[in-house]
C-alpha cells in the first residue's frame, strides 16, 4: 500500500488542542514510530520537516509531525509560551502516539525542536510516555537555551523593557513576551544532554549562520564524555547546508536517508 498522510487533534501539554500529521505506509502496521520536533516558530508544514517525514514514511516508518502551541494549526497564544510549554507539549505528543500509533522509539528534533528533544530525552524515566525510546536524532541544534532568550533580546529590547516586544523571523512577527526570555534563561539543557544515554545522530551544518557547528561539537562532547557513554554519539556534517535545508533539495533526501538507517538500526524490531 502507498503512502499516505492525515490529520489528527490532541490535547497539548498546555492545555490547547494540538494539530498534528501522520505519515506512514500502512503495509508496516508495526513499523517503529518516529516524533518529529519542529524549530523555533516553525510548525509541522515546514517543507524541510514535511520532505523528510514523507520520505521516512517511504522507509516503512511511522512518524507524527506536529504544531506545539500557537503556532500552525494548534491553538493557543504562542506570546505565552516557553520551553517548558514545549516540553509540555512534546510529552503530550508522545503519549497520544503512544495511544494510537505505539510507542515513541525515535525522536527527530530541528533546532530548539532538538533542545526539546534532548532536554526530554535526558530526563526521560521509566514509567513516562518516552520510556520505550531508543535513539535520538538532532538536527541544527543548540546546546542550550540561553543563547535564543540573549538574542530575541537583542532583536527587540522592549522585550525586558517593557515586558513584550516583536521580532520578525523568517518574514512573519511574533510577540514575545518577558516571560518567554525568562523561562529559556531558566533550563539546564546541558546536563541533560550530559544524562543521555542512547545512541545519538547530530546532523549539522559547519556553515549555519543560525546555530553554529560549535553546538553540534559541543553536543557529541557532552555525551560522549558520559562515564560508560561508549562513543554513543555521532557528528554528520552537513557541507554547505543551510539551517532550514533549503538551499540544496539533495540535502533533505540524505538527511532523511541517514535518520531512516538509525531508526532501522536502532530502533527496528
Amino acid at each position: 500500500m502507498p503512502r499516505h498522510s492525515f490529520r489528527v487533534r490532541f490535547d497539548g501539554g498546555a492545555g490547547f488542542p494540538l494539530a498534528g500529521i501522520v505519515d506512514r505506509d500502512d503495509s508496516h502496521p508495526d513499523a517503529p514510530v518516529v516524533l518529529f520536533n519542529h524549530c523555533f516558530t516553525c510548525n509541522k508544514d515546514l517543507k524541510a520537516i514535511v520532505r523528510i517525514s514523507r520520505r521516512l514514511a517511504d522507509a516503512g516508518l511511522t512518524v507524527l509531525r506536529y504544531d506545539m502551541t500557537g503556532l500552525g494549526g494548534s491553538e493557543g497564544d504562542f506570546a505565552q509560551t516557553n520551553f517548558a510549554t514545549n516540553l509540555a507539549d512534546l510529552h503530550a505528543a508522545a503519549r497520544f502516539a503512544a495511544d494510537q500509533l505505539g510507542p515513541v522509539r525515535t525522536m527527530v528534533g530541528h533546532s530548539f525542536g532538538g533542545a526539546a528533544s534532548m532536554m526530554a530525552a535526558g530526563n526521560r524515566t521509566d514509567d513516562g510516555p518516552l520510556a520505550e525510546l531508543a535513539c535520538l536524532v538532532t538536527l541544527a541544534a543548540p546546546s542550550d537555551t540561553r543563547h535564543l532568550a540573549d538574542l530575541l533580546v537583542h532583536m527587540d529590547g522592549r522585550i525586558e523593557r517593557e515586558g513584550r516586544g516583536e521580532v520578525t523571523i523568517g518574514g512573519f512577527r511574533y510577540a514575545i513576551d518577558r516571560q518567554m526570555v525568562e523561562d529559556f534563561r531558566t533550563h539546564d539543557l546541558t546536563a541533560a544532554i550530559a544524562s543521555i544515554d542512547l545512541p545519538t545522530m547530530i546532523l549539522h551544518s559547519p556553515v549555519d549562520e543560525t546555530v553554529g557547528y560549535d553546538q553540534a561539537i559541543r553536543i557529541q562532547s557532552l555525551i560522549n564524555q558520559r562515564p560508560g557513554a561508549d562513543a554513543l554519539a555521532s557528528l554528520v556534517t552537513l557541507a554547505g547546508a543551510d539551517h532550514l535545508l533549503v538551499r540544496q533539495p539533495k540535502d533533505l533526501t540524505f538527511v532523511a536517508d541517514m535518520i531512516a538507517a538509525m531508526v532501522h538500526r536502532y530502533a527496528g524490531k
